[in-house]
């Protein structure tokens, strides 16, 4: 069975079924909650105003950074053999923050007015910069995926786009710095508040280093998927050469990290067998230090090493913001937090609705094929096997 969008085209299987459904119920729940408020169908309170839905937001648009750090690595830069990843990596940001958006709008108290801050400036807030930053480049992003539409279905429109690209690129290469430091600045307000394992000046640029190398996972991760889907070949050298880029930012960050606890006095802290200490050393050694090592070793150059690789690295990202919202902000706070069935299921329904989103898309545009040699563009990958466009099937 298939389902049109318009002249789009997805193919249903009993998974994307699925997905559909838990869409569907996820969206009946976001409706329920604006119906209800926060207060009825959350766990949030006045002590935890911050739970889930931020830890979500801020692992999203970490993982979100494969969309800036390829602009960056492919079009200003002009790296040729990330071009053909590059496209791949703009469309996962851009849904990343679609979700983003989405679940920014669900969970502010007065979601009727979330366009306030495009007129009331706060120039001094981290939180305003963020939204304005949002915005800006989710504005970039239409631009950057209009040339992949119109490629198809506006050869005029396309030529136009085209001229503007490099211009385009440049500031969606340029602005989530931004935002991506100010998500990380929010904290600094709060150094009574959050644990001092986490709590450091140097946090806006944690955050904007860990989102860089985020990108580079989830592409490696995207590409293995996308190739065992869809039947296509890899280009490993490429993709070796791509993740040992975040792989050596990874180490700096390791580095770095050590160096400011010792510099900030709490070094022993994390092996003061706490639960908040353990979780950082699971962080750091799982999540950052153990992909790491596999990224600049011959290891990398293996299937299963960069899946070990990409999976580790995301999860050492999510832990960080999970670490930084929950754990180190567990201790000050006097009453506990667990998110309920509103929270996780408006959560996970917005999740699958990106996912069928993702699957229309590469099956009906040019994603995976872009700059690659005209055979495959017309429907043959180095294989002569099917590609998305002709109706290959992942799932």
């Amino acid at each position: 069975m298939e389902l049109r969008v318009g002249s789009w085209v997805l193919k249903m299987t009993p998974i994307r079924w699925i997905l559909a459904a838990v869409a569907l119920v996820g969206i009946l729940l976001m409706i329920f909650r604006f119906a209800t408020g926060l207060g009825f169908s959350t766990n949030l309170s006045d002590d935890w105003p911050w739970g889930l839905w931020i830890i979500l937001d801020l692992s999203a648009v970490a993982i979100a950074g494969a969309g800036y750090s390829m602009a960056l690595l492919a079009h200003v830069l002009h790296i040729k053999d990330f071009g053909p990843l590059a496209r791949r990596g703009m469309l996962i940001s851009l849904l990343l923050y679609v979700f983003v958006m989405l679940t920014l709008i669900i969970e502010i108290g007065r979601w009727d007015n979330w366009y306030t801050p495009l007129y009331s400036w706060g120039f001094l807030s981290p939180l305003w910069e963020v939204f304005i930053a949002i915005t800006l480049y989710m504005i970039i992003q239409a631009f950057e995926f209009g040339e992949v539409v119109t490629e198809k279905t506006s050869p005029r429109w396309n030529k136009l786009l085209k001229k503007v690209l490099p211009v385009v690129f440049i500031l969606g290469a340029l602005i989530p710095f931004g935002h991506q430091a100010s998500l990380g600045a929010v904290y600094l307000m709060m150094p009574s508040q959050l644990d001092a394992l986490w709590w450091t000046f140097n946090l806006p640029w944690f955050f904007l280093i860990t989102s860089f190398f985020a990108g580079s996972a989830v592409i490696a991760l995207d590409v293995l998927w996308s190739s065992r889907a869809y039947k296509h070949t890899i280009n490993m050298k490429s993709l070796v050469r791509l993740v040992r880029i975040g792989g050596v930012l990874m180490a700096i960050y390791f580095v770095w990290r050590l160096v400011d606890l010792q510099v900030m006095g709490v070094f022993m802290n994390m092996f003061a067998g706490t639960w908040q200490a353990n979780l950082f050393l699971i962080e750091m050694g799982l999540g950052v230090l153990l992909p790491a090592i596999i990224c600049l070793t011959p290891l990398i150059n293996s299937k299963s090493g960069m899946f070990a690789f990409g999976i580790l690295c995301l999860f050492g990202i999510i832990m960080n913001r999970f670490n930084v919202v929950y754990t180190g902000m567990y201790d000050s706070v006097p009453s506990g937090y667990v998110a309920n069935i509103v929270e996780w299921g408006s959560s996970i329904g917005l999740l699958a609705m990106i996912a069928l989103m993702y699957l229309l898309i590469v099956e009906n545009f040019n994603v995976y094929y872009y700059g690659v040699k005209k055979e495959e563009e017309m429907g043959t990958n180095i294989e002569g096997r099917p590609t998305p466009m002709d109706g290959g099937k992942s799932m």
